[in-house]
């Protein structure tokens, strides 16, 4: 590894590889509120939570946790929006030496299903808005597999709504945020409000959890199937949460903005978990609105920011820009799409900020490649990360391909997954052996410049990017089978200006519905039965799907198409 070309660009003050702390992720926070007990840890709308305060009621909950049955390796939902109490029931679940399944709050009861059933999930902690469909999706499944106990906050219960000094919120976030929703009935089991659950003086379990035991298991869907579990340690997520405070120059003094969703790696490690090892405090948005965010880094003077690049492209199209004092930023950058080079330039000329692009997968823990801050290069993946070692190989031959010329990324380090829960098969299918090493199959295509940096060229699976957040066809082709009028649908992509790009569906009718259903209505239908960024924005009725000689959809036909 010492020869790679890219180590020319490596920062200097850095070292090639790193050694992750031998403790657990709950040890982060534990010694980070030892440090600085009064610091705050997290604030929302105005409101900080000391890292005293945040240990104290993470211990409380985790104290709930084991009373409620959990054990050491049982899988916990996290299902909410970013606030302060999905940062707290995360490390929460973890001082109970359990694992964190966390799960996208924008999923409905019919997704969420597979969240309680394949991990055998029996206890969710959600907000009270979530909680109505999470209770609907454990009430349709056989009692056996069904939710035990959901534990259920408001959003207010971490801020004071009638502080004089709190954060103005957008007008159209204020029923959502302030209104304490009434808490459903859960068949064969029992809803607690957050408030009852930390209020307690249970005994808080010895923390028996080593950094080789699970730790997060977030889910990825693939090409075909169900979404998978991905099996993260304590110390994967560790390396990169470590890694990632160096990389980007935290500290202590670190102020961060952290709009990210926490449900996504990138968010949960790259931010959360990575500020938490260095004390940082972490400004919370619930999820993005411009103006606020610009609010938020002037008012807090944010020295940090990671997100999507549609968000700095949002920020900076708001009429209110002006207003804003971007000038406390010191590193700046994210992932999930391409930073357009324009949007790059601007930042630099006018805030002297280099936009830092990185690339990861969920199985990466987060990045397994990023730019070096003071060598970036635009519209590029970067360097393989800290402990990283990343080639590009021919996909059938495994031969490493020639400076320029596309294969398949591949990689290994102290990052990589352990593997798929409960699917050997699929774990084995994810791993290749090269150069007597095992490396993990990213499923993208991209080449390496001489300088030894990595691009991205296209995607050997079918994943489809909206603006950061990954939709993979097989899954919503699945949900979109659900609707009684569509007889077949194969998902492929289109260009979007403003998301890179959306979901597109190719449906067939069936014979007793054609002419009665219309687009609107398809995408009506899933948006009501599907996560928003999952639905598809454009429904093409046409009367048979392209098939090839064994039956299968020619996705990649109508794919082609589409972008021609």
């Amino acid at each position: 590894m010492q020869q790679r070309p890219h180590y020319k660009f490596w920062p200097k003050r850095l070292p090639h590889s790193l050694t992750a702390a031998a403790t657990t992720l709950w040890d982060n926070l534990e010694t980070s509120a030892r440090r600085f007990p009064d610091k705050a840890a997290l604030v929302f709308f105005g409101t900080p939570i000391t890292y005293r305060e945040a240990v104290r009621i993470a211990e409380r909950l985790a104290a709930r946790l084991h009373a409620l049955g959990v054990q050491k390796g049982d899988r916990v939902v996290l299902d909410m929006q970013n606030c302060p109490q999905l940062v707290i029931a995360h490390f929460a679940i973890l001082r109970a030496n359990a694992v964190v399944v966390p799960v996208n709050p924008m999923n409905r009861a019919e997704e969420l299903k597979h969240y309680i059933t394949d991990p055998g999930t029996k206890v969710a902690i959600t907000t009270s808005d979530l909680a109505p469909e999470l209770a609907r999706a454990s009430d349709t499944l056989p009692p056996q597999d069904r939710l035990s106990h959901i534990i259920a906050t408001h959003f207010t219960d971490t801020f004071d709504p009638d502080a004089p000094h709190r954060d103005v919120m957008p007008d159209a976030w204020r029923d959502w945020l302030l209104t304490r929703h009434a808490l459903p009935a859960l068949a064969g089991g029992s809803v607690m409000l957050w408030s009852d659950a930390i209020d307690n003086e249970l005994p808080v379990p010895a923390l028996t959890a080593v950094p080789s035991d699970l730790a997060i298991l977030p889910y990825t869907s693939g090409t075909t199937g169900l979404p998978k579990g991905c099996m993260h340690p304590h110390s994967s997520i560790m390396h990169n949460a470590m890694a990632s405070s160096i990389w980007g120059n935290g500290t202590a003094e670190s102020v961060v903005l952290l709009v990210a969703p926490m449900f996504h790696v990138t968010g949960m490690v790259s931010v959360m978990h990575s500020q938490i090892y260095s004390g940082a405090t972490l400004i919370v948005m619930p999820r993005w609105d411009r103006d606020l965010a610009g609010r938020l880094i002037s008012r807090w003077r944010v020295t940090a920011w990671t997100n999507i690049p549609t968000m700095v492209i949002d920020l900076l199209a708001s009429p209110n820009f002006e207003q804003f004092d971007l000038s406390t930023l010191l590193h700046i950058g994210g992932g999930g799409a391409a930073m357009p080079q324009a949007v790059a330039q601007r930042l630099f000329e006018q805030f002297g900020l280099r936009y830092v692009e990185g690339y990861g997968l969920t199985e990466t823990s987060a990045p397994s490649h990023s730019n070096p801050p003071d060598d970036p290069k635009q519209q590029c993946l970067g360097i393989p990360f800290m402990s990283c070692d990343a080639r590009v190989v021919d996909p059938l031959t495994l031969e490493e391909m020639p400076v320029g010329e596309q294969g398949e990324i591949i990689m290994r380090g102290p990052m990589v997954f352990s593997g798929y829960w409960k699917r050997p098969d699929a774990t084995e299918a994810a791993f290749v052996e090269f150069q007597g090493q095992r490396y993990f199959r990213s499923g993208d295509l991209g080449y390496v410049d001489e300088d030894g940096y990595f691009f991205l060229t296209d995607r050997l699976k079918r994943m489809i990017n909206a603006a950061g957040f990954k939709v993979w066809p097989a899954e919503v082709e699945a949900l979109m089978f659900k609707h009684p009028a569509i007889q077949e649908a194969c998902v492929i992509s289109t260009r979007d200006s403003y998301r890179g790009e959306s979901v597109k569906a190719v449906v067939v009718l069936r014979p007793s519905h054609k002419g009665k259903v219309s687009e609107e209505e398809i995408i009506a239908w899933c948006r009501e039965n599907m996560a928003v960024y999952k639905m598809p924005r454009v429904v093409q009725f046409v009367d048979a799907l392209p098939k090839s000689g064994s039956g299968k959809v020619m996705w990649r036909m109508l794919q082609e198409a589409e972008r021609d």
